[in-house]
């Protein structure tokens, strides 16, 4: 800042009310006054009035230059200053602004020694001029108190309070109040000095918690301020009355509009008006913040800007009017996004919907106020599928019911194409969410079949029963076809390809993935890419081509991270786990599922967090790492049903696996071969010959750690024979733990009786691998 005053002639600060504008003007024309032989001087512009602004003869009477009365006052200020080499800061030149633009244009052509800093919310628009605009305080990233301490807006903050009231210090118990109120206060120093002040009378979070009424929190303070200062509603008031009606009314409808919004949105709020020039101005003025978004530029308001506006656009008995204006252009935003979801425009519409997702929520608060259902129902149909590919599963329940709330008894129980709609939509997140749900009556009221078989389809995909989720996904794989729904047709033969793998079929893997990932890249729907060829690289792992199943879940890991879909990219980062355990390489897969659990986590993604903590637990298993394994494995288990009437999870044949081989690690090789026992039947009863064969080579490993070498051998041959005819070779990671346990046989048998053990389990199938071989 100092060497652009140095360097250029004009510089105006810009920058909204209390944002610090001449506070910085102030300690820059301080530091720069010995490097100019004249000085540095400031001329306060604020107590001029706007409509008889007589600027030269303050100027003149702040440099204590003696008017003369046969000349103008600018004519005798250019000729006092033509000489001289100094600053001269003009401060508060926002009421004053043309006025201060031309003289300021003329003295600079009369003196070329002189430098100006001026201050204002909207430039001077002179040649020559360099704008600089004042940002707010940055804004703590966290409530870590490290990094807190690092927050200007903070430290301003804390300094102040501990002004108005001794002995307050930032801390554990305060931390998240403090970073809070910065954040709704916009970093701005006035705002944040004035809430500072009642932090004695109130606490932190007493400000905090009345921040909804901040024009009567912060409405006195700072008694040696400038008027416009004193308040925060005086500081925003200052600015109102510098604009024009038709200004007036852009601006405070733009209120309405939640986290910004872009031309088109304020232009539909505000048709009446000539919205493009009047943004500009307002831009200008430091009332509007211009940023740049995906979809062009966008206009947002701070917030205490934005509270003021509302109150003035209830004033004007516009805000009814203005509100559903807001929802219906929201609402044909998202029935304008939704085909784009399925297609080749996926990734530029989910990051559009992104930057709009709070001025949704506003849209549908206000249609169930106003009790417009049409537009209620509209709009939660119409960003259904984004929810879930966002993974906002709680967002799309609660919106779902909300809106259904909205919509007449009569539309909710029948008749209402977009009320049954809703309804299935609202089965299937309830049935994602773990939750109990009828859905067979729901989807029975879709009339139209296309509908009805895009619901079926999304419950079909989502719920934990497996038997009812294939034979929904069978069924409406069958009628999309009839229906020429290509990418109803691709999504059921995806989620086919998964419960293929699943079972260890995996020529049904290929066949169902194969198609599904071929119509996916034709329609240009990469989330259902990632989806199809999930599974494909699983099967390359499975048959033991780990190079392929590691290029294609890298592909797909990019793919995720650029569509912005997290669970995505949990799921791929923890498969690449696991991959690394299959490797022998436990530390990385430690690593990469840790990452992946982590991720999964913070997007309450729970299918994700059990696969990642699972590739956890079984990299902690073989690394050694006993204590980490047993936590994980356990916390896996919980509350999970087990025993010989449960129908058993997907994931606890290989859960309760992992175990057993803690335990044989431990060295109790008698509660090992209970819980292989318990994983093997329970394998059994899924279906599915690869786990099924994982649990023998299991009880083998008990049994020869138990000194039953015979026994152990007769698995070994019986776990070998069934994944030749299943055709799934072990992972190297098992491959390396078969071949420990066959040495202990061997050395302990011989190879004549090795040998004779081996091939007489391989004449067994997998059913016969009970307790007759286990005693």
């Amino acid at each position: 800042m100092r060497s652009l005053v140095r360097e250029e002639r004009l510089v105006t600060l810009t920058g909204t009310g209390g944002v610090g504008k001449t506070r910085l003007a102030l300690e820059v024309a301080g530091e720069l006054n010995e490097e100019f032989p004249d000085g540095a001087w400031l001329v306060e512009l604020a107590p001029l009035d706007r409509r008889t602004a007589a600027l030269p003869e303050a100027v003149l009477a702040a440099l204590d230059i003696r008017q003369d009365a046969a000349a103008p006052p600018a004519d005798r200020l250019a000729e006092a200053l033509r000489a001289r080499r100094m600053l001269l800061v003009l401060d508060n030149c926002e009421h004053v602004v043309e006025q201060a633009a031309d003289l300021a244009a003329r003295l600079l052509r009369a003196a070329p020694g002189l430098h100006i800093l001026a201050t204002s919310r909207e430039p001077l628009a002179v040649d020559g001029e360099v704008l600089w605009a004042v940002p707010p305080l940055d804004l703590p990233g966290s409530t870590d108190l490290t990094v807190m301490a690092k927050s200007d807006a903070v430290r301003l903050f804390v300094a102040r309070a501990a002004a108005s009231a001794p002995g307050f210090g930032l801390n554990v118990g305060n931390a998240e109040a403090v970073a809070r109120l910065c954040r709704r206060l916009d970093g701005i120093p006035l705002a944040l000095e004035l809430a500072a002040t009642r932090v004695r009378a109130l606490g932190v979070q007493g400000v905090v918690d009345r921040l909804g009424d901040r024009f009567r929190l912060l409405a006195s303070g700072r008694r040696g301020a400038p008027a416009r200062q004193r308040t925060l509603t005086a500081v925003i008031d200052w600015s109102w009355d510098l604009l024009t009606e038709p200004e007036r009314a852009v601006l405070r409808r733009l209120a309405v509009h939640a986290d910004g919004c872009t031309l088109d949105a304020a232009e539909a709020t505000s048709p009446d008006e000539d919205v493009l020039d009047l943004l500009a101005r307002l831009v200008d003025r430091s009332l509007v913040v211009a940023v740049d978004g995906t979809a062009g530029v966008r206009y947002r308001l701070l917030e205490s800007v934005a509270e003021y506006c509302l109150a003035r656009l209830a004033e004007a008995g516009e805000t009814d009017r203005v509100r559903a204006a807001h929802a219906r252009h929201y609402l044909a935003l998202a029935e304008q996004a939704e085909p784009h979801l399925y297609g080749h425009e996926q990734r530029d519409w989910l990051r559009r919907l992104d930057q709009e997702a709070a001025n949704f929520r506003a849209a549908l608060d206000t249609a169930v106020q106003q009790k417009d259902a049409d537009v209620a129902l509209r709009l939660v149909n119409a960003l259904a599928w984004y929810w879930f590919l966002r993974g906002r599963l709680a967002e799309a329940r609660r919106s779902l019911e909300t809106a259904l709330t909205a919509a007449p008894g009569a539309d909710r129980a029948a008749g209402s194409p977009a009320a049954d709609r809703a309804a299935g939509w609202l089965a299937g997140f309830a049935a994602l969410l773990g939750e109990e749900v009828e859905w067979e009556p729901v989807l029975a009221r879709i009339e139209d079949p296309a509908a009805r078989a895009r619901a079926t389809l999304f419950v079909g995909m989502v719920v934990l029963d497996l038997p009812s989720s294939e034979e929904l996904v069978g069924r409406v794989l069958r009628e999309c076809r009839a229906l020429g729904d290509r990418w109803g047709v691709a999504a059921a033969l995806s989620r086919q390809a998964r419960a293929a793998f699943a079972r260890s079929e995996l020529e049904a893997v290929r066949e169902a993935g194969e198609e599904s990932a071929r119509i996916f890249r034709e329609l240009g729907d990469r989330w259902g890419v990632l989806q199809a060829t999930e599974w494909l690289a699983g099967l390359a792992q499975t048959v033991a081509d780990g190079e392929r199943a590691e290029e294609l879940f890298a592909e797909g890991l990019v793919m995720a991270e650029e569509l912005g879909l997290w669970p995505e990219v949990a799921r791929r980062t923890a498969w690449l786990g696991w991959l690394a355990m299959y490797e022998g390489d436990h530390v990385r897969a430690m690593e990469l599922c840790g990452k992946a659990m982590r991720l999964a986590v913070a997007h309450g993604y729970q299918e994700g967090r059990m696969m990642a903590e699972m590739g956890l637990a079984f990299a902690a298993q073989k690394a050694g790492e006993l204590d980490l394994a047993e936590k994980h494995l356990l916390n896996l288990l919980d509350g999970v049903p087990r025993g010989p009437a449960a129908e058993p999870a997907l994931h606890l044949p290989t859960t309760l696996g992992a175990l057993g081989h803690v335990a044989v690690q431990r060295g109790d090789w008698a509660a090992a071969l209970e819980l292989h026992r318990e994983a093997y039947e329970a394998a059994r009863k899924l279906g599915d010959p690869r786990t099924t064969a994982f649990t023998v080579e299991g009880m083998a490993s008990a049994l020869a750690a138990g000194g039953s070498h015979t026994a152990a051998a007769r698995l070994l041959g019986l776990a070998a024979a069934a994944r030749d005819r299943h055709h799934t070779p072990p992972v190297p990671s098992e491959q390396e733990d078969i071949r420990r346990v066959a040495g202990t046989c061997r050395e302990a048998l011989g190879d004549q009786a090795y040998a004779d053990a081996y091939e007489e389990g391989g004449k067994l199938e997998l059913h016969e691998a009970g307790d007759s071989l286990t005693r």
